[in-house]
């Protein structure tokens, strides 16, 4: 069975400063499809973030390309096997230069919830949902 796959564009200001960042977190780096303007963060086997310089970025849209920092773009969510992991995470993404935001989703034994934002201002959420919550 064929599995879609996602590719997240997101254009840096640092590209080598952004691979540290990714690869701090536990992901890897895809040679094939990374050079001097892009960068393939493997995130799971259906999940790439391409990091790609602005200007290389530009060359895809005509469109202004926004400031993370101060607008909000996007809000990228990513799961998480256990409220353990999600912690994991968002504290490896803070001890890289990320911020952690304070604010914590926690709705008991059914979802448990953080974010970061990463060097750039994109945010990230980590979530983890109980699997028994959601199927009773």
């Amino acid at each position: 069975m064929y599995q879609q796959m996602i590719f997240v564009n997101l254009p840096v200001n640092d590209l080598e400063a952004s691979k540290k960042f990714f690869t701090e977190l536990g992901y890897t780096l895809n040679p094939q499809f990374s050079d001097e303007n892009a960068a393939s963060v493997v995130i799971s086997d259906t999940i790439v973030a391409m990091l790609l310089t602005k200007p290389f970025y530009a060359t895809f849209t005509k469109k202004e390309i926004a400031d993370a920092t101060t607008t909000s773009e996007v809000l990228l969510c990513l799961s998480a096997e256990s409220r353990e992991k999600v912690d994991e995470l968002v504290e490896k993404a803070a001890a890289a230069g990320g911020t952690a935001s304070d604010k914590v989703q926690d709705m008991e034994d059914f979802m448990y919830g953080r974010a970061f934002d990463d060097l750039d201002g994109h945010t990230w959420e980590v979530v983890w949902m109980n699997p028994e919550a959601i199927q009773g």
